[in-house]
């Protein structure tokens, strides 16, 4: 396999025993913007618990399911992880409520959006290479992370990426990978929510499809389901909804009779009512839970206070972004350092000004 990149004077050594898209996958994996997901919000800051998700564990998790549904419905596996991997890489520190502010921040001055931003990452302030910027993907990986034919003005390079994205339907395994994304976040900020005492067990019989689990593990676990300390008998639910969101994807996308959605890869309506219940729930219940509210508020006081420094003294941040100024305008800069700290470096740096 012979995959067209952005650059063609890519001096790397590409080996013979990786295909395209697996080079792709390594160079996300070994980028310093993957490594900082360990210490970006997904719903917890990294300072209230060792074993909440981070944006790190989630986009492993994330990939893990879409190469397991992505050879079962015979796609290309190789590529349905690289797209996995890289689909959070834009994300700021704080969840979120950082791309809200970093937004709001940006109006003005291009907005701020964190797929934009992971495609700005991987293709221009990532610098590994000697010959080129960026991670010099295929342009195949590119258009499947672009969730949408949609880049930042200043990032005028990637035009011709953006035109052909809007030319053509998506592919098949950029689809899976984002309908992965939302069974993972869905699933996982539930397990987490409980573990973190916001959300209780009692409450979530409310749930239709958390109910139905219960029922099934109690009619075939009966004495070991009822005898179970909480935590277990909660990841026995998790994984049973978990299992079987993705059964059912697979089954359904494989399904002649796939007649409900244009797109072939996609969730069977049934199981699409029961992740928007649960969504819905976690919306109301978790994510505008008063803990929660009190974590993002602290995170955007942090990046409002960082943005506004920096743009007064763009002298102290590294020589790096200070280059991006005459190109891409003060504010873009200033931007880009901030999205790629992780949680605790820009409280780090809060509290130092």
């Amino acid at each position: 396999m012979n995959e067209e990149r952005l650059y063609d004077k890519d001096t790397s050594n590409f080996d013979t025993y990786r295909n395209d898209f697996q080079h792709d996958r390594d160079r996300i994996l070994y980028s310093k913007a993957f490594r900082r997901l360990g210490y970006k919000t997904q719903v917890f800051t990294n300072s209230e618990g060792d074993t909440y998700r981070t944006r790190l564990t989630h986009s492993l998790e994330v990939a893990q399911i879409a190469r397991f549904a992505s050879f079962a419905l015979k796609l290309n596996q190789d590529l349905a992880e690289a797209i996995a991997l890289a689909h959070d890489l834009g994300h700021p520190p704080f969840a979120h409520a950082g791309q809200d502010i970093l937004n709001d921040l940006m109006q003005g001055h291009g907005g701020f959006e964190h797929n934009c931003q992971g495609l700005r990452q991987i293709t221009k302030l990532e610098m590994p290479y000697l010959n080129f910027p960026g991670l010099n993907l295929t342009r195949i990986t590119l258009k499947g992370i672009m969730k949408r034919p949609r880049v930042y003005e200043c990032d005028n390079e990637l035009a011709p990426l953006v035109d052909e994205r809007s030319k053509k339907p998506q592919y098949s395994e950029a689809i899976l990978v984002d309908i992965c994304d939302r069974l993972a976040y869905v699933h996982h900020d539930l397990e987490d929510g409980v573990d973190s005492g916001i959300l209780k067990f009692s409450d979530l019989d409310q749930v239709q499809y958390w109910k139905e689990a219960c029922y099934f593990l109690k009619e075939n676990n009966k004495k070991e389901f009822e005898n179970a300390r909480y935590p277990i008998r909660l990841r026995a639910i998790i994984r049973h909804i978990m299992n079987k969101s993705i059964k059912e994807l697979i089954i359904h996308s494989l399904s002649k009779n796939n007649k409900t959605s244009k797109q072939i890869i996609s969730l069977a309506p049934e199981t699409k009512a029961n992740i928007e219940e649960l969504y819905s729930y976690l919306k109301e219940k978790l994510y505008q839970a008063p803990s929660v509210i009190k974590m993002s508020e602290r995170g955007q006081e942090i990046i409002t206070k960082l943005f506004s420094y920096f743009l007064k003294s763009p002298d102290k941040m590294p020589r790096q972004y200070q280059d991006i100024i005459t190109k891409d305008g003060l504010e873009r800069s200033v931007t880009d350092y901030i999205a790629g700290m992780t949680d605790r470096f820009a409280e780090k740096t809060y509290e130092e000004l």
